[in-house]
């Protein structure tokens, strides 16, 4: 489009590998395993693990897991991203980019069009696609895009939309996404949130003695909830079954998406599939709001191994809520929050 605005907007979201060759898969997962901010150990350490030992393994499996989701445009993710923006686009006066944290199209490539469309651009709205504050999420992908700005000295300054995981717009559209599914018979709601490490929960805690330490911590106001992934899942949780109106003991929040060994957020979600039934769950509804477009960890992770693990564990049905992608009271979410910050 014809830039009418010295500002314009990148929507950034996680990635996906280019295509479903195992190369590719391998070159994807050693960018976004290799992120310091995602698997925080010391360089060579990381470098050993993941280039040695956890990319070899995973990357035929992961590439397999992808060719089951793939869509004849390409990626899910990005093709939805791409709707998103195509839709945001339509109804603003300013040209919409989309970047993804890793693989393409980069953070750069982003910046680099939103300037051939507009050599005079003055300032970039960033909007990160990711709901909650976390270090291997909203945290990674916001320094991620401050450090190209900052590296190859763009002219324009950098606006960035803070986590919004409470955001009244946000909330209902969540909320009314998922309202033709619980207006029908269920037995339970699951949120189910990406996994973190409790390590990175503690890490984040900027008072050092909140996080995990104390009982029932992400109810109990402190300054630490800024940059809680936990606490702001649980909010983003209850607001949702609030406005839906929900009782508290049909829906639960558990997380998903484990790497490794060490202790992740829990109650986890495969370990939670497969105990509902036995507790008279025969009816699921799942919904995984950390995402905002639907991607590996939904359509195949949750919708497919999910599904089977619940149905084989004794379960009746189960049905996956898919992402916000381009719902258009998202959209219109999205549109506000930009014309508000322009």
């Amino acid at each position: 489009m014809e830039a009418k605005s010295d500002k314009g907007i990148i929507l950034m979201n996680l990635g996906s590998p280019d295509s479903t060759a195992v190369p590719d898969v391998k070159r994807y997962l050693n960018e976004f395993l290799m992120d310091k901010r995602v698997i925080d150990y010391p360089y060579l350490f990381r470098l050993m693990l993941i280039k040695g030992i956890i990319v070899p393994r995973r990357a035929p499996k992961s590439a397999e897991a992808y060719k089951s989701i793939w869509w004849e445009e390409g990626s899910p993710l990005i093709a939805l991203t791409k709707q998103l923006q195509n839709a945001v686009q339509h109804d603003l006066q300013m040209p919409v980019e989309i970047s993804m944290r890793y693989g393409n199209p980069s953070q750069e490539d982003a910046y680099d069009k939103l300037l051939q469309q507009n050599p005079n651009l003055k300032e970039v709205i960033l909007l990160p696609l990711y709901p909650h504050y976390a270090m291997s999420s909203y945290e990674t992908a916001v320094e991620h895009a401050k450090a190209v700005h900052k590296k190859k000295k763009y002219p324009f300054t950098l606006n960035i939309v803070p986590p919004y995981y409470s955001e009244p717009d946000y909330i209902n559209a969540l909320a009314e996404s998922m309202r033709p599914y619980v207006s029908q018979e269920f037995d339970h709601l699951l949120f189910s949130y990406h996994g973190v490490p409790e390590r990175h929960i503690r890490k984040g805690d900027i008072t050092g003695k909140h996080c995990l330490q104390v009982e029932d911590c992400c109810h109990v106001g402190s300054p630490a909830h800024e940059f809680c992934y936990r606490h702001q899942v649980f909010i983003t949780s209850e607001l949702v079954a609030e406005k839906l109106k929900i009782p508290r003991e049909k829906w639960s929040v558990t997380f998903q998406s484990r790497l490794g060994r060490e202790e992740w957020l829990k109650p986890y979600t495969a370990a939670t599939l497969e105990e509902l039934p036995k507790k008279g769950v025969k009816r699921l509804l799942v919904a995984c709001p950390a995402f905002v477009s639907d991607c590996l960890e939904t359509l195949e992770e949750i919708a497919v191994e999910g599904k089977h693990t619940f149905i084989n564990s004794g379960g009746d049905s189960f049905t996956m809520i898919p992402c916000l992608n381009v719902h258009p009271l998202w959209v219109g979410a999205v549109v506000k929050w930009m014309t508000a910050m322009s």
